[in-house]
């Protein structure tokens, strides 16, 4: 079991940049792949990206390819996601997530679903203005 806790959100301008990070609270964080969603107003859960339990892996949706770069610190129970050249359209409650294994791939997907997760945070919001 583990909990997270999210911080680094914020309002920035268009083509600014924040990195959120992540605080794991419990044992299991070194034995779990990471991942982010978000939620803009009215509209689903999205998922961003995902990193595996090493670290040597990672996976991203395809509107933030290139902009954004999730990483780990196991030594500091910590994952991060930097969002770079960031736009209006980003604008939305960011979700710290995990899932207990270590891989981010089952060999037919990637682990993109909502259902795929067990340990969620209570959310970040990041709001960028045009």
């Amino acid at each position: 079991q583990i909990e997270l806790v999210e911080s680094g959100g914020g309002v920035v301008s268009a083509g600014g940049s924040l990195r959120l990070s992540c605080v794991a609270n419990g044992r299991a964080f070194g034995n779990c792949a990471m991942g982010w969603f978000r939620q803009a107003p009215g509209k689903d859960l999205e998922f961003v990206a995902i990193i595996s339990a090493d670290g040597g892996g990672t996976y991203y949706e395809d509107s933030v390819k290139g902009r954004f770069t999730i990483s780990r610190d196991n030594a500091k129970n910590t994952v991060y996601l930097q969002m770079n050249s960031l736009k209006p359209e980003d604008t939305a409650v960011y979700y710290c997530t995990g899932r207990s294994s270590p891989l981010l791939y089952s060999g037919i997907r990637y682990y993109t679903r909502v259902g795929d997760y067990g340990y969620w945070g209570q959310g970040t919001q990041v709001t960028v203005s045009s």
